[in-house]
């Protein structure tokens, strides 16, 4: 059975978010004409696909959050424990990041005005909710203290994410991802109540 080609459209919208993540990555900043020149088509195509540039700026953050989730956020993992299965996750987590061109730029916070601000939060908001509910499903099922608010929980794994990522990403030498993902699971094993060693 063959799979149908996206269409003439879907793939014109694909190339200009390619051509702006490369962009970004590249210079460290959007600009609509820059992305034109990059995909190879008019100054004017991306404003009928995004908008604005601010559009544009979104629809880049939320493809690497959607690849985030591919990756690793909303994944299943098949392991027998939750820490056997959130190790693996963190794992991944960082690998994903370390391989990610833009990372750096999203974590630290990519600038863009208020609608590129509340894109971005909306999709931490969105993470530290999975996160809550993976972390209150694991003290239900006795695997974690459950002592401990899953909420903000969630929120104080995922700043932690961010920042040692974010630090990890500037250093020169950078430090290897397995040696990040080490020491980021020792910190999420401690925030939620399990041995680093787990």
């Amino acid at each position: 059975m063959n799979t149908p080609s996206p269409s003439r459209g879907a793939a014109s919208r694909n190339k200009l978010l390619r051509a702006a993540a490369e962009e970004l990555a590249d210079s460290g900043v959007l600009e609509v004409a820059a992305v034109a020149r990059r995909a190879g088509v008019s100054t004017g195509l991306p404003y009928r696909y995004f908008g604005t540039r601010s559009g544009l700026l979104i629809a880049v953050v939320y493809a690497l959050y959607e690849r985030l989730d591919g990756a690793c956020a909303v994944r299943e993992y098949d392991a027998a424990t939750w820490a056997e299965r959130e190790q693996l996750r963190v794992r991944d987590w960082v690998d994903f990041l370390y391989a990610e061109p833009l990372a750096p730029m999203i974590l630290g916070g990519l600038a863009g005005d208020g609608d590129v601000a509340a894109c971005h939060t909306g999709q931490l908001s969105r993470l530290i909710e999975l996160g809550a509910r993976n972390i209150a499903h694991a003290q239900g099922c006795g695997e974690l203290p459950a002592d401990r608010d899953p909420e903000l929980l969630a929120a104080a794994v995922l700043s932690g994410t961010t920042a040692l990522v974010s630090v990890a990403l500037t250093r020169t030498p950078r430090p290897p991802a397995t040696a990040a993902a080490t020491q980021l699971w020792a910190f999420v094993a401690g925030a939620v109540g399990l041995p680093a060693t787990t």
